[in-house]
């Protein structure tokens, strides 16, 4: 049985979980949550597990690297390997939106500072955080949301095509785009308020990833 919240300070893990397997992982802090709004914070060091591609791509930055991995998606052939966060802090809120989360960037060693509105399907509570499934597209504003733009559209319009994206998710998206401009344009929620100086606190411990977090039936 999922647990109804988290304690402040515990261990989440947000998957990405397709057709019954895990396609992500990683571990976040609990910084906040009611039940319905879960604030998350991951950090440099943490390692996560990600598709081989998407990590082969992040050394390499070869295109077509990126592209196998929807085609990967779509016949269920992916691998996970290990990866350890690096670069920028993550602040992620999760359940302001039923179809997207809201996730800033802050950048500490080399990374970018950046919002990202992040389209994903519905959220589901587990025993050890949450699970959903990345849909590719995102929203990407600059710190003070002065501009945006759409990232990732060729991957999702390729997903699409493949049918990783399904034509329920894509309808949910279209509506969903329009109050994730909506909430940048006019920045709502943590959109405004001055994240530029927020560390998370040097004393805290380290998230680690459970034992069998691969197995997408070990929590529920």
């Amino acid at each position: 049985m999922a647990s109804a919240t988290f304690a402040i300070g515990a261990t989440a893990v947000r998957r990405d979980v397709l057709d019954g397997r895990v396609w992500s992982a990683a571990a976040h802090r609990v910084l906040d949550d009611d039940g319905q709004r879960l604030t998350l914070c991951c950090w440099p060091g943490v390692t996560t597990y990600a598709p081989t591609t998407w990590i082969e791509w992040l050394g390499n930055r070869d295109d077509a690297i990126r592209k196998q991995g929807i085609p990967d998606l779509a016949t269920g052939r992916w691998d996970l390997g290990e990866w350890i966060w690096r670069d920028t802090v993550l602040l992620t809120w999760v359940g302001l939106d039923p179809d997207f989360s809201v996730q800033r960037f802050q950048a500490v060693s080399g990374g970018s500072t950046q919002w990202k509105i992040n389209f994903e399907r519905p959220v589901r509570r587990t025993t050890i955080g949450i699970d959903t499934f990345d849909l590719l597209l995102d929203l990407i504003a600059d710190p003070a949301c002065d501009r945006w733009s759409w990232k990732d559209e060729d991957e999702y319009d390729q997903a699409r095509r493949l049918g990783v994206i399904t034509d329920a998710d894509h309808r949910r998206v279209g509506r969903a785009r329009h109050r994730a401009v909506h909430l940048v344009e006019t920045r709502g929620g943590p959109l405004a308020q001055d994240w530029s100086t927020w560390r998370p606190d040097s004393g805290w411990p380290t998230p680690v990833l459970p034992s069998g977090v691969k197995d997408a039936g070990a929590a529920r």
